[in-house]
């Protein structure tokens, strides 16, 4: 039986008797994936994550209601109980007493009222004054096409603590439906509500104008929860496309970790970050401004912010959501990771997709982009170590950290440059300077350069010909020389399997590194990367599905490709423990 983390054990073997037979019921895939054609390497059991967030089996994507309450972390997400595909999407429910162990529990909301008949689809939780935590979510009422009204849930028992039954007041629901005007299928994912001065709730729903051309996001407000009117203007829109999955919260402007109530009134001390995700490109995005509570207005700082699109995660993430937490007075960001190979694939191994480990997410002191990163839980998880100190990398070379296992590990690296050597930067290409994907995709791990690239190479081979590149690149700015710094995962050589989608992903980092010195931590999971670089400045999730590199076969090298000394001031490595897991 797998071994409980200590401090938790008497939490968890309560919460498994509570738990019992009312765990979610699976379908059992195994004709399926007994017929299904695809490379052995796919299914291989040892490239199932080990701890991020996933059930025992089949198709999850977006994290619904992340909440707090008395005493247990509630995570509810979007869960297909019949396979490994969408459809049938109801909300799966676990909860965890540290972000990291998790028990599921029995489904929360499922299709049950004419207003969700058709699917339970992505949805929030706001918690009220009195403590009774409230889900808002779209239902799909309509068989044809994708009618998307609001409904609301409350808990059956508000003093049970596990929050196990839910209800959906049929007479009252649904409790807001798209007017005339709005296209009803571009019509949902209600935000954790807000409460103004004047005592009445607002949230936010997304949607798209001008033929889907303009993504919007429409301002209901309520006193009960029950009966809500639109505003006559929406709080922002912006030339994108459908924005779905919205959120909207304070941010302190004070530089600390410290994370805000959504409701926090508005001080020269705060601003809001209004985040989206873009249904047209399938990435979330996000701005930083001013919110006028009188006018209902949200306007970004910077007025290029909707077309620059400065996002949480350069990668594979997406459909994210926050919460407050008020155990830690922290904000904690969740985000799916989906998978990258076929449907035939999931369903051969019976599962898809993933969470991103959650993240503490707070204001840059520069008030310019956020901070992100891994909550402190998961550092629970490290197991034995390594490090490497003062280790000088030569152009062209390369050196292998050895003495744990890699494929589950957590990195955390510092570089350094001579600030002199920087001059020695490539020139940034004028047309690239504000499409980091498509320079990393030019620039990859083996193309050499002056200041980089270097970084890590992660669930490598022996032999090399399997490796996954975490990496940055310094270029020098047309015009002004200054340094620009560049961080992409390039998975072009992670696996010799032929059939799995390998983008690769970066972002520019905006960090001040005329002292020669930066910083990347990777947490590795078998098959996905998680990298943070700068101290969470750009951030970059990928899949990968080595066909070598596997369990004790999983290697771990730091490399540079640039022509400038480049040294690891430090290196840290740490096994990673597998956490209590949804019964998986």
């Amino acid at each position: 039986m797998r071994a409980l983390v200590v401090s938790f054990a008497w939490a968890w073997l309560l919460l498994l008797q509570l738990a019992g037979a009312s765990h979610v019921v699976y379908e059992n895939l195994e004709a399926e994936a007994a017929t299904a054609k695809v490379p052995p390497s796919i299914v291989n059991p040892l490239l199932r994550t080990g701890y991020h967030f996933h059930p025992p089996k089949n198709w999850i994507n977006d994290p619904n209601a992340p909440m707090y309450h008395k005493g247990w972390y509630h995570f509810f997400y979007q869960y297909n109980p019949k396979g490994a595909v969408w459809n049938n999407i109801v909300w799966a429910h676990s909860v965890s007493r540290d972000l990291i162990n998790w028990v599921a529990l029995e489904t929360a909301i499922r299709p049950s009222i004419p207003s969700d008949r058709y699917g339970c689809w992505s949805g929030s939780a706001t918690v009220l004054p009195d403590g009774t935590p409230v889900i808002m979510y779209t239902g799909i009422n309509h068989p044809s096409i994708n009618y998307q009204v609001q409904n609301v849930a409350y808990p059956k028992n508000r003093s049970d603590p596990l929050l196990r039954e839910w209800v959906k007041p049929s007479h009252i629901n649904p409790v807001i439906v798209p007017e005339r005007g709005i296209n009803v299928t571009q019509f949902r994912d209600p935000t954790t509500a807000w409460r103004a001065a004047d005592g009445q709730w607002r949230l936010l729903i997304g949607s798209a104008t001008e033929g889907g051309s303009r993504g919007v996001a429409y301002v209901y407000r309520s006193r009960d929860f029950r009966r809500w009117t639109r505003v006559r203007r929406p709080l922002h829109s912006a030339a994108t496309g459908m924005w779905e999955c919205p959120d909207f919260y304070p941010v302190s402007t004070d530089g600390r970790r410290v994370g805000l109530e959504t409701s926090m009134s508005s001080s020269p001390r705060v601003k809001h970050v209004l985040k989206n995700s873009l249904d047209l490109w399938r990435y979330d995005y996000y701005t930083v401004g001013t919110y006028d509570r009188k006018a209902e207005q949200y306007v970004p700082d910077n007025p290029a912010g909707d077309e620059h699109r400065l996002r949480y995660d350069y990668g594979n993430f997406y459909a994210s959501k926050t919460f407050y937490d008020p155990a830690k007075r922290r904000r904690i960001l969740w985000g799916w990771a989906n998978e990258s190979d076929t449907t035939a694939d999931d369903v051969a191994k019976g599962w898809a997709g993933i969470q991103a480990i959650p993240r503490t997410v707070w204001l840059d002191p520069s008030g310019k982009q956020l901070l992100q990163w891994p909550i402190e839980e998961v550092e629970a998880l490290r197991g034995k170590s390594v490090t490497l100190m003062n280790r000088v990398i030569k152009p062209g070379h390369h050196v292998q950290v050895t003495g744990i296992q890699m494929a589950q590990a957590d990195v955390e690296v510092s570089f350094e440059v001579s600030p002199s050597a920087l001059a020695g930067a490539e020139p940034l290409d004028p047309a690239l300077a504000y499409d980091a994907e498509r320079l990393c995709g030019v620039k990859r791990a083996d193309v050499k350069g002056g200041v980089g690239p270097f970084g890590l190479w992660v669930l490598a081979s022996a032999n090399l010909k399997e490796r996954t590149a975490v990496f940055f690149r310094v270029l020098k700015a047309a015009g002004s020389n200054k340094p620009v710094v560049l961080m992409c995962t390039d998975p072009t050589k992670s696996s010799l399997n032929p059939n799995v989608y390998r983008p690769t992903f970066a972002g520019f980092v905006d960090t001040d590194i005329s002292n020669g010195k930066i910083s990347l931590r990777s947490l590795i999971d078998r098959s996905v990367v998680e990298s943070f670089g700068a101290g969470g400045k750009t951030c970059i999730l990928s899949r990968v599905y080595p066909s070598l590199a596997i369990g004790n076969k999983a290697h771990l090298y730091v490399f540079n490709n640039g022509r400038m000394d480049v040294k690891v001031s430090r290196l840290a490595a740490w096994e990673m423990k597998k956490p209590v897991m949804n019964g998986a």
